[in-house]
This record gives C-alpha cells, structure tokens and sequence, in this order.
C-alpha cells in the first residue's frame, strides 16, 4: 500500500514539502485551515500567501548567504524558486515578486498536480500515525499550539512580527519623489528605477521622529512578554532606540541622488518598492508598525510625497510563535518524542521566506526517504541549507534560542586558523564551497535505511 505525506500548513513551507515530495512520486495529503479559519495577517486561501513583505532580499548567490539559499534551491527543482522568479518585479539587486501572482501561480501548480490532495480545515491535535509535516508558520491556531505545547512539556518561544503599509503608487507626488535604485543598481533602466524616493530635510525628520514617538500604539495584552525578532522591528521601536536610528537603516539617504534638488543631498530619505508587477501598488520598505490605524495615516502622511497618500494596507503587528528546536527536533526535523511528526518552516526558528521554504524543501526530502524505506546523509552544514539546519537543530544555544536569518556566520570558516581573505573573496569562497557540496549531495543516492 502507497503511504501518504501528510503535510499541515499551506505556507511557503508546506507549498515547497508538498511540492518536493509529490516530484519524487509520493501520494501528499495538504491540509491548509485557510480561508475557513483566516489569521490576522492573511488575506486570502491562497497557498504561500506572503504577508509582511513581497520581497525574497538580496538575488546574489557569490556574495550574499540569502542569494546562495536561491541558487540552492533552485537546483533541487524547488517551486517557490521557480515561480518566484517567474513573477518578479524589477527591485535592483533584489528578488521581488509580485504577490498576488506568485501565490496564484504556486496555488495552481498544486491543485493541478496529481499526486497532491487538498484538504481544507483546522487541525488541532497533533496526528498518531503516518508521516506528517507540521509547517503551520508563526500563526499557527491556538488549538494546535496548544497540542505542541502539551506534547512538548514546555512553552514555544514566542516574538512579535510586524507587517508594512501598501500604497496605491497614483496617490504619490512625484513632483516631490522620485525614481530610482540606491546606487542604480540594476542592469535595465527599469530595474535601476525600481523604488521610489522620498526626500527629507533635517527638520522634517526630527518633526517626523517626534509623530513616530508620540502616536498611538498597539497595546500588548497582560502576560505578552516576548520580544521582537531585529530583522523585522517596527519603526517606532527602532526609533526609539536613538533619533538618528532610522537614518542609518532603512530611511537612510546614501546612494541616492534627488534629480528636483541635484545639489542638495537629503538628511533622509524613505523608500517604496513595487509591490505588484503593474506598479501600482507600493511597499514602504522598512516601515513595519506597530501603530494604530488612524495614527498611521496621520505620520506617514508627514512624509514628502505622501501627504496625500491613499492606502491598500496599513502595517500591524501580530504575535509569533516558534519551536526551541535544538532541544526538540532532531537532524532530520523530527519532533523527538513523536518521531513520525516533522516540523519545517518558520516555526522551526528560521526568519525570512527563503529560509522557511528552504526548511520544507529539506523536511520533504527526508520524509520521502524515510516512507521508502531509504535514508539520506546529513546535508553538509558548509551549504546554505545545512547550516540553517544544523542551526535549528543543535548549533544553537537552546538556552538564547531565537529566530535567525541564513548568514554566512552559520558557516564554518573558509580559512584555515589564522588565515585572512579580503570579504569578497572570502563570500566568494563560501558560495564556491556550498555549491559544489550542495550539488554533490543532491546527486547522493538514497541507501536502505538501517534495521
């Protein structure tokens, strides 16, 4: 009898597993709550609905740990890859998608896909029997987590999440903005054009600091002590950090030339990126919030450019959940105590979309293994993947565990003991490395699993 993949979550993870696992010939069983049971982030049932940016980051796979993860998964035949390179937007060095299409896309290929089931509704146990992918993300249902926590002995890990404004592109003044790539990079007009900047002079910063500062926020409820994951601050919270904060992250004025005021360079400067592939819809990169609705509007309005700013989202902030994965998963993502459930995505303890996909690309293929009765080696942790892996899985300090990006601080090093390297020879030297070894263990056969 053909035993089934059950997969929870319809994410970006659970998208790739299910994926990953159908092209190997396994029959996969995708269960997604959504749009039956929505979250406060998700908009739709669609599956790898992205919520809080629609950008994948840095594109460059010789320099960048992020753009190495790409280049990783698109040589395991991975879809989030795919279709997200079928649906990008033009955003300099980066890789932006237009949203709405890649979900759409990514959505269809698994309906389409013969050996993929759907299944709609909530789970709110965890399964007894057959092999089973949890990737519910960092909203998973409060019964699930629930069922974790009891089974786990022990609270998950909590942070909070924070989610940017949209902006209709057409409410922009552009006598005022302008377009262009910080630095101007990109290879085609379009690209080198792909954000869109608005200047501030010192006083209107520090005028703009103090709305920040003095609006009105969220209120987290008694008991909600969890911090905030650094990749993803609000931006009052950065600006609370110190005035000029925001100046040297995301509103930062480098690289940047205002053709209205050629001479004058701005004290800062608050980028848009394309949010949609028709350009008509804008992300104001950087600006997670915490900020109630109403105020919202009021502060970014301040901003030149946008005084008359029509929205098709404001920000928010949500709470996010995730395992103490070194403590709980073992090397192959398996919940220790019920060895047939796997965890992946973002639940696991990774940060960012690539990260998570990454995560279920990785759970697939050893579950697959392991339904045929086969095994895989450890994936060599000089890759990008592998050192995610090994991260969550033990590399970590259980103690000070929290979400991590993939950096080439998870390698180990290149060099021997007290070589050095120029950076850019050094990233060179990392990306060269996790390719060859990722590229060698993906042509690894499977061998009988062990008695």
């Amino acid at each position: 009898m053909k035993q089934t993949l059950h997969i929870i979550g319809g994410g970006l993870a659970g998208s790739e597993a299910a994926w990953q696992a159908a092209q190997q010939g396994i029959s996969v069983v995708l269960h997604e709550m959504r749009p039956t049971i929505g979250t406060f982030a998700h908009q739709t049932g669609q599956f790898a609905e992205m919520v809080c940016s629609n950008s994948f980051r840095s594109d460059d796979d010789e320099q960048n740990a992020v753009g190495l993860l790409h280049w990783e998964m698109r040589a395991a035949g991975g879809l989030i890859m795919e279709m997200a390179d079928r649906h990008r937007l033009p955003a300099g060095g980066a890789l932006a998608v237009d949203r709405d299409a890649f979900a759409d896309a990514v959505t269809a290929r698994l309906t389409d896909h013969p050996s993929i089931t759907i299944k709609a509704g909530e789970h709110s146990a965890l399964p007894e029997d057959g092999q089973w992918i949890i990737a519910t993300g960092p909203l998973t249902s409060t019964a699930l987590a629930q069922a974790i926590r009891q089974e786990t002995g022990q609270d998950s890990l909590a942070f909070f999440d924070a989610i940017a404004p949209i902006v209709y592109a057409d409410s922009i003044d552009m006598t005022q903005a302008w377009a262009q790539s910080r630095y101007d990079k990109g290879e085609t007009h379009e690209e080198r054009t792909a954000y869109i900047n608005c200047p501030m002079d010192r006083p209107t910063y520090e005028a703009f600091i103090d709305a920040l500062l003095g609006a009105d926020k969220t209120e987290f409820h008694e008991g909600e002590t969890a911090g905030y994951f650094d990749g993803c601050l609000p931006i009052e919270v950065m600006a609370e950090r110190g005035r000029e904060t925001l100046r040297f992250g995301p509103m930062k004025p480098v690289g940047l030339t205002n053709p209205h005021q050629p001479d004058i360079k701005p004290y800062a400067v608050v980028q848009l990126r394309r949010d949609n592939k028709m350009g008509t819809l804008l992300n104001i990169v950087g600006f997670q919030t915490k900020m109630k609705y109403g105020a919202q509007a009021d502060v970014f309005r301040q901003i030149p450019g946008l005084q008359d700013a029509k929205f098709a989202r404001l920000g928010g902030i949500h709470r996010n959940t995730f395992l103490n994965s070194p403590t709980l998963l073992d090397h192959e993502m398996r919940l220790k105590s019920r060895p047939n459930i796997r965890f992946a995505g973002q639940i696991t303890g990774v940060e960012g979309y690539v990260e998570s996909a990454a995560m279920g690309l990785l759970a697939a293929r050893f579950a697959v293994a392991e339904i045929l009765g086969q095994s895989l080696p450890q994936v060599p942790e000089t890759t990008a993947i592998g050192a995610l892996v090994n991260h969550i899985t033990g590399g970590a300090e259980a103690k000070t565990f929290q979400p991590m990006n993939v950096n080439f601080g998870l390698f180990p090093p290149v060099d021997a003991k007290g070589g050095r390297r120029a950076r850019r020879d050094r990233y060179k030297a990392y990306t060269d490395r996790a390719k060859r070894d990722w590229t060698n263990w993906l042509g690894v056969p499977h061998h009988a699993a062990a008695e």
